[in-house]
């Protein structure tokens, strides 16, 4: 029995190669296809060569991003200060129209939060729908979560209708497998905006193989060979969605950057983007906090990150019904989807009836929308990239 592998296929063209070069047959924008195998090495190897396999890559574990504790916060009183400071409070856009999707852990469909919602749910974790972690409800209700005790929680509380692909198990963790897939049904489902707020547990890929007996050395190179392959895999996906938006309106998607930063031991204890974020393709989000009324990146966001958003006390739906405040860069990732829901909106309703309105033209005015005003003055660019994420006027 060899490892679990994920094989992208691009249904569209066949790949074909000499003895000096490889070279690409067929036109047009490319077709995405995924398959689950078992493979050897060898098999693996020979795989990869076939005729339209764009890459493969071994099934990872996922997880949510690192908790970050903290001391509850007041509750706020009529608005969340995340939904204040991307601006969605004095936007004249709800987000009507726009469907999101939620790649989480689920959620608690009969919250208050969602009331009049339809949802599109499918659990790719074999688990059933529902939500047994909190952490996708919460997720959620800073997308489009209606008031919950009279206080605005949700950054696009028009939209209607829903996305839900379950990847995180009731236990915790996934697979990259699971999250694929999800990717995937999420874009045919139509999608215009993908939120993911979930990471690749390196550690846990290398603790898996120690207990399976090998040397720790040799676990952390398997693992870091596996992630590379993600990479690569997650990057030739991006590019075939990318393709596909060429003939309709594709999908934009967006990612927490991750929380394993420690900047509260030492500055220059920073980490990179993590996987999915840091795709090709996929918009990394950091995670913000107010100090004495200014903005500063987390101590615990990572680093080189496309936007930024609210991350730290952050009030939006608890399970079983209420608010909770929780911190990550999963809370921000969130406040980013909804202010692109509500660029879809604005867009939608600017150009005329026959146009179609493209992610790529969102990522754009999204960015371009994105101000670095507000921060402390020693706010790092590779932090916060373009900028706090702001909704149209």
């Amino acid at each position: 029995m060899g490892d679990r592998y994920v094989v992208l296929r691009d249904l569209t063209r066949t790949f074909t190669a000499g003895p000096l070069e490889a070279r690409r047959t067929g036109g047009g924008p490319g077709e995405p296809h995924l398959e689950m195998v078992d493979l050897s090495k060898s098999e693996a190897r020979a795989l990869a060569a076939e005729p339209g396999v764009a890459a493969l890559a071994p099934s990872m574990p996922i997880g949510l991003p690192i908790d970050v504790d903290g001391d509850e916060p007041p509750a706020p009183t009529d608005v969340t200060w995340g939904v204040a400071a991307v601006g969605a409070a004095g936007s004249g856009r709800t987000g009507e129209g726009s469907l999101v999707a939620v790649l989480d852990s689920g959620i608690d469909a009969g919250h208050s939060a969602f009331a009049g919602m339809e949802f599109v749910q499918k659990d790719f974790t074999g688990d059933g729908n529902g939500d047994k972690r909190g952490h996708g409800t919460h997720v959620a209700g800073t997308v489009f979560g209606r008031p919950v005790e009279g206080i605005r929680i949700g950054v696009a509380p028009g939209i209607r209708k829903a996305l839900i692909g379950k990847v995180i198990r009731d236990a915790g963790g996934g697979t990259t497998d699971a999250l694929l897939e999800a990717i995937l049904w999420a874009t045919q489902q139509g999608a215009d905006v993908i939120t993911m707020s979930v990471s690749f547990a390196f550690t846990k890929a290398v603790e898996e193989d120690v207990a399976e007996g090998l040397p720790v050395f040799l676990a952390t190179a398997r693992a870091l060979e596996a992630y590379r392959a993600n990479l690569r895999l997650f990057d030739s996906l991006m590019r075939m969605l990318a393709e596909r938006s060429a003939v309709d309106k594709g999908t934009l998607v967006i990612a927490a950057s991750g929380n394993s930063s420690m900047r509260e031991v030492n500055p220059a204890f920073e980490v990179g983007a993590e996987l999915p974020s840091a795709a090709d393709g996929v918009l990394a989000v950091g995670a913000l906090q107010k100090v004495d009324g200014l903005l500063d990146v987390t101590r615990f966001s990572n680093t080189f990150a496309d936007v930024c958003a609210p991350g730290k006390d952050v009030f939006s739906a608890r399970l079983g019904g209420g608010l909770s405040a929780k911190n990550g860069t999963s809370m921000a990732a969130p406040h980013v989807a909804g202010v692109a829901a509500l660029w879809w909106e604005e867009l939608r309703d600017a150009l005329p009836p026959t146009s179609v309105v493209r992610a790529s033209m969102v990522t754009n005015r999204l960015l371009a929308a994105a101000t670095g005003s507000g921060f402390v003055p020693d706010a790092d660019l590779a932090d916060i990239g373009a900028g706090l994420a702001l909704c149209p006027p």
